[in-house]
């Protein structure tokens, strides 16, 4: 199982990015693609989360409204879209895939398998 995460790169405060994460080598139909950041000196923080079969979505709290979560079955594509974006979301920005009946909403635990992060800095 492969996931690459891209996208990533440097932005004004306000400005916008949008990552991808292309999944490989399964099929997801029952997992959760899941969206995490980790900044210099903090925990690895839950972003957002989609159920690919049913394209259900969560979303941490302060990412409400700004960041949206979508992925295309076709293309095996997660993406992240990321508006109004903040110094504070200066972060390595991660995809992960975990099982459904194992992920547990919110948080990190019950993912399988990590992408290599992508870089997100947003200046002020």
């Amino acid at each position: 199982v492969q996931l690459q995460a891209s996208g990533g790169g440097l932005v004004q405060a306000g400005g916008s990015l949008r990552l991808s994460c292309a999944a490989s080598g399964r099929t997801f139909s029952s997992y959760y693609m899941g969206w995490f950041r980790q900044a210099p000196g903090n925990e690895r923080e839950f972003v957002a989360a989609i159920s690919w079969s049913s394209g259900s979505t969560y979303y941490a709290d302060s990412m409400k409204g700004r960041f949206t979560i979508s992925r295309d079955n076709a293309k095996n594509m997660v993406a992240l879209q990321m508006n109004s974006l903040k110094p504070e979301d200066t972060a390595v920005y991660y995809c992960a895939a975990g099982r459904r009946r194992t992920v547990v909403t919110g948080t990190s635990n019950g993912y399988d398998y990590w992408g290599q992060g992508t870089q997100v800095t947003v200046s002020s």
